[in-house]
């Protein structure tokens, strides 16, 4: 594209932001166009909290369904719009609402803890819900003697387990299909 027609189109935008009132959040992983008419740019947690702090009264959440979710409920009394209803993360969607209910009924008594990176109705059946950087603290905050259910991302569930020294934490075998794609010789290469 053209630096003169990208110029206009960016203009565009911020008019069209301004008119209609509306904050622009572009979540890390979205291309570099979109970053540069986003009012912010981060993870999906941290997006929807700083999208709570400003005054417009609508966000335009470029990313996927779940982050918008989030930023609903944060934010109840703004409308939250997302480009792409369709936008998903394999992640968020290895676990069903009645996979989970089910997984609580084969575990009673046991607390769920789930990463942030699911949808609202599962968010809605767990006990506590965390984010990569405060998992392990929150399973350590929970009594020894009580099971967990950690969902849905098994990788970070190993990690708070190994970190953790937990042996009563089942974890659901859910994963975001890019990160189990990385090897070690991904890592590794120059």
């Amino acid at each position: 594209m053209l630096v003169q027609q990208t110029s206009k189109i960016k203009e565009e935008i911020e008019r069209l932001k301004n008119e209609k009132d509306v904050v622009i959040l572009a979540h890390n992983y979205q291309i570099p166009e979109v970053q540069d008419v986003a009012d912010f740019t981060g993870d999906s947690l941290g997006l929807s909290r700083q999208a709570a702090n400003v005054s417009q009264k609508t966000i335009l959440f470029c990313g996927v369904n779940f982050m918008a979710e989030t930023a609903a409920i944060i934010s109840p009394q703004k409308k939250v719009i997302l480009p792409d209803l369709e936008a998903g993360c394999s992640l968020s969607d290895s676990i069903t609402v009645d996979e989970l209910r089910d997984w609580k009924k084969q575990h009673p008594g046991a607390i769920a803890v789930g990463y942030v990176n699911t949808t609202a109705e599962i968010k809605a059946e767990l006990d506590y819900c965390c984010t990569s950087s405060n998992a392990v603290n929150v399973v350590k905050a929970i009594p020894e003697d009580k099971e967990i259910l950690f969902l849905p991302d098994m990788f970070l569930g190993s990690y708070v387990a190994k970190m953790t020294g937990r042996k009563n934490m089942h974890i659901w075998a859910g994963e975001c299909h890019v990160h189990a794609g990385i090897t070690p010789e991904d890592v590794t290469k120059n």
